[in-house]
């Protein structure tokens, strides 16, 4: 018997289960109302958090933004989120983990989907979360993201555009490289790619999971939105990211590498030839 205390249902767990973990894939949920998601809770919750993890920008954007031109909106966390409804801004507040009670409520909501995620990709690692407050229309330029990710809609809608992760000509892989070094998340955007992507529309009690880097953007609905972003990691995510670290080595000696295959396929060589040079350099700097 389903456990009606469940955020996510058997159907959603199936739904997961078929796509998981390269198809974009529509679940339901069940979160409704959460203490930890009320209005004062997420302002509390801001107020605590260090600066760095919480972010906050002038959302009447396009879809494609060079982050240099991303414009901050001008007014302080608390300002942002009681008027979220007319300031026409997007907030993010990054890693909510380290706070102890949303560190318990983000294990037990990914503990449902564990199952199914361990029977492909292995145990889950570095879970974190993310709380999402946007304005009416509010526009999330196209970029991509390093985890796998479910995004479940609270409040309001949207409508999320994901486009193909092993698309090398919209997110190619000097772009990957950049990111893996601490570059910035946003894409540069083409007018003919907007053909490519699949929209999938978000009302409340929606939630979507999104594969590891599918590039992707966001336009809010008419109401103020509020999601949730439950994220984590793989040993296939992980090799995936250091085979680009690879190439990025090979690309700076002049030759241009393949890129690393999606999944299945599991990139065992650059990875473990990267994870080799890093610790041989580890070990050089230390005993310098």
């Amino acid at each position: 018997m389903m456990d009606k205390t469940a955020i996510f249902d058997d159907r959603a767990i199936a739904g997961l289960t078929r796509a998981y973990p390269e198809a974009p894939v529509l679940l339901d949920h069940r979160l409704g109302d959460h203490p930890l998601l009320t209005h004062d809770a997420l302002i509390d919750l801001a107020r605590t958090m260090r600066s760095v993890d919480v972010e906050y920008n002038r959302a009447d954007l396009p879809v494609g933004v060079d982050p240099v031109d991303v414009p901050d909106n001008g007014m302080g966390v608390a300002e942002t989120i009681e008027n979220i409804a007319t300031n026409r801004s997007w907030m993010v507040l990054k890693f909510i983990e380290q706070v102890p009670a949303y560190r318990d409520f983000l294990h037990q909501t990914l503990a449902e989907i564990g199952p199914a995620v361990r029977a492909v990709t292995g145990r889950m690692l570095k879970l974190e979360g993310f709380i999402f407050l946007s304005s009416p229309d509010a526009v999330t330029p196209f970029h991509m993201d390093p985890e796998h990710n479910i995004l479940l809609q609270l409040k309001g809608s949207k409508t999320m555009t994901i486009f193909p992760a092993d698309d090398e000509e919209m997110a190619p892989g000097t772009a990957h490289e950049a990111f893996h070094s601490g570059g910035h998340r946003n894409l540069e955007w083409r007018d003919d790619f907007a053909t490519r992507g699949q929209a999938f529309d978000l009302p409340a009690g929606k939630a979507i999971y999104v594969p590891v880097k599918a590039p992707h953007w966001v336009k809010n609905g008419p109401a103020p939105s509020l999601s949730l972003s439950i994220t984590w990691q793989s040993e296939w995510a992980y090799r995936e990211q250091y085979a680009r670290a690879m190439n990025a080595t090979l690309r700076r000696l002049g030759l241009n590498p393949a890129a690393p295959k999606r999944f299945p396929h599991q990139n065992h060589a650059k990875s473990l030839a990267w994870r080799t040079i890093n610790k041989v350099q580890r070990t050089i700097r230390r005993s310098g």
